[in-house]
């Protein structure tokens, strides 16, 4: 059973007085917390529910804010790919190429996604376009991903969500569940497109390619 304990500052001295307000607040109050586990998307998602009372200088520390905007050059990285070789944005440039940023390899969502982009792979390459898939799993989880599921294009291990940091791609589920964020960069590294859709993961498919199409 969790409790609250407010802090020093307002528990009275034994000299002072107690009026009701005091007597009613220097107790422990007991609050009701549930927490469960479910599976969702394939992902374990831990969740707990409790009353919490920020403090006047609490701040939004875990929040992600847009770092990346459409018209602006997305922050460099270097990443392993399944192979485990360093692979850097700038390798891509001088051509469109779409980045996507997916939950986890193997969840359904997120193969669903993957398949749908090996589908529509030709019709990426007739528009000139790369495809890049970006998450946290390590390269030998990619490797698997790839090879099961056939996939043509490169997979980066974003280990620590760094890169994800970067860019800012927004987190679901109250910051449980990475977020699933597509980037279509042109020819010169600018920002196109960026689309959002965690539930929908095959409509990041028909949204980049209406975009490449018309570049």
């Amino acid at each position: 059973m969790a409790s609250l304990t407010l802090p020093k500052h307002s528990i009275p001295s034994p000299n002072q007085t107690l009026s009701p307000r005091h007597s009613l607040f220097s107790h422990n109050l007991p609050i009701i917390s549930n927490s469960s586990q479910s599976q969702f998307y394939g992902l374990k998602v831990s969740y707990s529910s409790s009353l919490s009372i920020p403090s006047s200088s609490s701040s939004v520390k875990g929040s992600i804010f847009a770092k990346v905007n459409k018209g602006s050059a997305p922050p460099s990285f270097t990443l392993k790919d399944q192979d485990g070789k360093n692979v850097s944005l700038s390798n891509f440039k001088g051509k469109p190429t779409v980045v996507y940023f997916y939950p986890a390899d193997e969840s359904p969502g997120c193969t669903k996604q993957a398949c749908a982009f090996r589908d529509s792979y030709e019709k990426f390459k007739k528009a000139g376009a790369q495809v890049v898939g970006i998450s946290g799993d390590d390269p030998s989880s990619h490797k698997a991903f790839a090879k099961k599921y056939r996939l043509p294009y490169t997979l980066l291990s974003d280990e620590g969500n760094k890169v994800r940091k970067d860019w800012g791609v927004p987190s679901d589920l109250f910051g449980t569940l990475p977020g699933r964020q597509t980037y279509v960069l042109d020819k010169n590294g600018v920002v196109q497109l960026i689309y959002n859709n965690q539930f929908q993961p095959e409509k990041h498919i028909d949204e980049t390619l209406k975009l490449l199409q018309s570049l």
